[in-house]
């Protein structure tokens, strides 16, 4: 098994998509590879349930990804040995009347994870500068003030809505929360494939929708648009991480790995012991049960 760290993936200065790697050979075989992730697996969901008596963090993961990059599928087999109390997935569709009715941020902050927990979004609050940059007319919807036109969506709106970005990762990682950010990172052509086997597949056949074929008609408006997002808000409090998603198995793999090495470096999440007085009480309640 190829030896990688999160670093290898961690996005710590300006990046170019085409540059990135959307494909990534593990010199491992699916037996050997499917095992590993099995074992990590086990690993973050025994993490999770020290996480939960610690009490003092929660845990933000972030999935971002063009159609077909395999979130759902990679949400499933990584968290699969997570006690189900300790996890809960959000996916974010198209916002609701009530989630119009408040700012964009504020559906994302009632899923906040709570200390102990996991949340993963499934799409995040990172679709507000990526759906809403490539369709701007979707941003009048908000009703926001002095924005009454698409033309009135200028350069400066969107700085202002990365630092909002920005400020709201960092309050809340100021605040307990340890956020991982995921760009799966599909290829066109993987995409392509993907989209195919869908059409050809009749058990697939409910997963397509003629709108994906329009949004991958917008590929290079989106790839310009992740970069810049990218590029804004990946901070040492709120990385960013490249995930070569072409292969699904190396995708859920390398998310896993990440998460667990990266947890494993919080050293004072330490299961609470006993008070020392209940500590000299025990022989004495092991006595008392016996007894009944």
């Amino acid at each position: 098994m190829k030896n990688l760290k999160p670093e290898d993936f961690r996005i710590s200065q300006p990046i170019k998509i085409k540059n990135l790697q959307t494909n990534l050979h593990l010199e491992a075989s699916k037996n050997e590879i499917e095992k590993e992730l099995a074992s990590i697996s086990k690993k973050l969901g025994d993490l999770q349930n020290t996480l939960y008596a610690h009490g003092k963090y929660g845990v933000l993961v972030c999935f971002q990804g063009m159609d077909t990059a395999g979130k759902d599928s990679l949400i499933r087999e990584v968290f699969k040995e997570f006690n189900v109390r300790g996890v809960v997935c959000h996916s974010f569709k198209t916002p609701t009347a009530i989630e119009l009715r408040h700012n964009y941020l504020w559906r994302h902050y009632v899923a906040l994870p709570e200390r102990g927990k996991y949340s993963v979004f499934n799409r995040t609050h990172y679709e507000n500068v990526l759906v809403t940059r490539v369709h701007k007319e979707y941003i009048l919807n908000e009703n926001i003030p002095g924005i009454e036109h698409v033309e009135d969506v200028d350069e400066a709106f969107w700085d202002k809505r990365y630092q909002q970005i920005n400020d709201f990762e960092k309050t809340i990682t100021d605040n307990g929360t340890i956020i991982f950010k995921f760009f799966l990172n599909l290829s066109k052509e993987e995409q392509k494939s993907r989209l195919l086997r869908r059409l050809d597949k009749k058990s697939k056949n409910w997963k397509f929708s003629p709108g994906d074929l329009k949004e991958r008609k917008l590929w290079d408006s989106y790839m310009q648009n992740y970069e810049k997002a990218i590029n804004k808000t990946s901070k040492n409090y709120a990385p960013w991480y490249n995930i070569p998603a072409d292969d699904k198995l190396t995708a859920r793999y390398l998310v896993a790995k990440t998460l667990l090495e990266v947890m494993q470096t919080y050293t004072d999440i330490q299961e609470p012991e006993l008070a020392e007085n209940l500590k000299l009480q025990i022989p004495s309640y092991i006595e008392q049960l016996n007894k009944e």
